[in-house]
């Protein structure tokens, strides 16, 4: 069964551009978060266990980062409204039952009387 509520700008999808905007932050802070991992990694000495950690951040972000930017809009978002005709055309106004004509007349101005 077909809605009929009329169509929203809210009820309207992300903008691509916005969409895709909106992914390549997420992949960038991601992927700025791995370099730092690996970064931290060959810098902090003397190695122990946080070099692990560091190490599995360095190696699984990339992974990660893939599939979070892959994933796109929430999943809650609705789906757009297809829009439909809201407006009906105009019907003509009804004739008057009885038309009223008013006709006026003018008559030429006679010229002033000369004395």
């Amino acid at each position: 069964m077909k809605s009929r509520t009329p169509q929203s700008a809210t009820s309207l999808r992300r903008a691509p551009r916005d969409d895709a905007h909106a992914r390549m932050t997420k992949y960038f802070i991601m992927m700025s978060v791995r370099v730092v991992c690996f970064v931290l990694m060959v810098v902090i000495t003397p190695y122990g266990w946080h070099t692990g950690i560091l190490a599995v951040g360095a190696v699984a972000l990339p992974y990660l980062a893939v599939i979070v930017a892959n994933v796109g809009s929430a999943p809650d978002e609705p789906d757009a409204v297809p829009p439909e005709r809201q407006i009906t055309a105009a019907t003509a106004p009804p004739a008057p039952a009885n038309p009223t004509v008013i006709r006026i007349s003018e008559s030429q101005a006679k010229p002033p009387a000369e004395s």
